[in-house]
């Protein structure tokens, strides 16, 4: 930091394997079978996971009843499709087994108090709680994400590919983290990312495999990543593999999970504001989820549409009211011939972005194998998946009429 040609800025990004994750998908996978079986259900199941125990919580309004057998069934298909499936090559004392697991439910009935603001006898639906949710998009990358959480979500996707299918080797207790080298501020402050300046993998290998290998290995598949040649050289970059030496222990076993605890993770890798709720565990009603997606589509359709090199979309919400409290677009500063003020009104004026309206947009009540299931994107990201209905870039033009 002392080099002044440096101005550098760092994303974390964990696996599907990584315990709070691992929180985040059954909790989701669970909202995917209520939704899929009633529409009309209303979801917040908080999901635990520690030891060899996984605690459900929270409140559902479904017509969808499930057994303690169905949870539990839930609960190891997730754990299955995540990587913990009893076929890896570590022990039981290493790594969770799908034969041990516990599972406890701790469900009850939504609030008939929160339920008449949110299911309104006119047809349209309230917000299901009150908050604020932030959007963003940036000018760095392809998908208008920034660029080290980009690139520390690929080189996750990478490692934690291979160790899905190369189980005698590595675990699925993932973690990478990016350090992108601005130069100065003003670079960082106008979507200019210079290069990798430091990369680190923190990736669970099987006992008894020598460090050295386990770095080969996993800088094999760094190099192979597809990273930018003009921002990785690796030659140049500082990289860490597995910085203490040894990582063999891995899963809940050895590090508890919960849901939504993994924010910024999930979200815009700490280069944005972000909202006071976490997204996984809720149905399409909470817009702690559903204002997330409506305000990185605006954000995202702004810069799409040359209007900015980046934006933040803040949406704020009173619980049981259908429209939002206030809307607000912040260009920080690199909006090109429209304001903030214009673009704040014009989204405003052309926008519902109640829940209702949010949910019709991006169909959030038909999740679905053919377009998009929860449990899908609390493992991949909340935002900066092309194939997400709330990645669409379908308003572009329209914003470009502003000019």
């Amino acid at each position: 930091m002392e080099n002044k040609n440096q101005y550098l800025f760092t994303s974390e990004v964990v696996s599907p394997g990584h315990p709070d994750k691992c929180a985040d998908i059954i909790a989701d996978s669970i909202v995917d079978r209520l939704i899929i079986e009633d529409k009309q259900s209303r979801v917040a199941s908080e999901v635990f996971v520690a030891g060899k125990h996984v605690v459900i919580g929270g409140e559902v309004k479904s017509k969808c009843q499930l057994s303690q057998e169905e949870y539990e069934e839930i609960v190891k298909d997730a754990l299955a499709k995540i990587g913990y499936d009893g076929k890896s090559s570590f022990t039981k004392e290493q790594c969770l087994h799908p034969d041990d697991v516990k599972v406890q439910v701790l469900l009850n009935q939504q609030s008939p108090d929160i339920s008449q603001g949110v299911d309104q006898t006119t047809g349209d639906i309230g917000a299901g709680d009150q908050g604020i949710m932030f959007g963003f998009a940036s000018s760095e990358t392809a998908d208008l994400m920034p660029a080290a959480i980009t690139y520390a979500r690929m080189l996750a996707d990478k490692v934690y590919n291979y160790a899905l299918n190369h189980k005698h080797k590595l675990g699925v207790d993932i973690k990478t983290q990016v350090t992108i080298d601005y130069g100065t501020k003003e670079n960082f402050e106008n979507c200019k990312p210079q290069k990798i300046h430091t990369i680190v993998v923190s990736a669970p290998s099987v006992e008894g495999m020598p460090i050295e290998e386990v770095r080969e290995l996993i800088q094999g598949l760094i190099d192979d990543t597809g990273l930018p040649t003009d921002m990785y050289d690796k030659d140049k970059t500082i990289i860490h593999i597995n910085p203490t030496g040894r990582y063999v222990n891995h899963s809940s076993l050895h590090d508890s999970g919960l849901t939504g605890r993994k924010l910024i993770v999930d979200s815009f890798g700490g280069y944005s504001p972000i909202g006071g709720g976490a997204q996984s565990s809720k149905d399409y009603t909470k817009v702690d989820r559903s204002g997330l997606y409506a305000a990185r589509w605006i954000a995202k359709n702004i810069v799409a549409a040359g209007l900015a090199s980046k934006a933040v979309v803040q949406i704020s919400y009173a619980i049981g009211v259908a429209r939002p409290t206030s809307v607000a677009v912040d260009t920080m500063g690199t909006y090109t011939k429209i304001d903030d003020d214009k673009l704040s009104q014009f989204v405003m004026d052309e926008y519902p972005l109640t829940p209702r309206w949010i949910t019709e947009q991006f169909n959030l009540d038909n999740p679905s194998e053919e377009t998009f299931l929860y449990a899908d994107v609390a493992a991949r990201g909340q935002v900066g998946q092309s194939d997400y209905p709330w990645e669409k870039l379908d308003q572009v033009e329209k914003f470009k009429s502003l000019v």
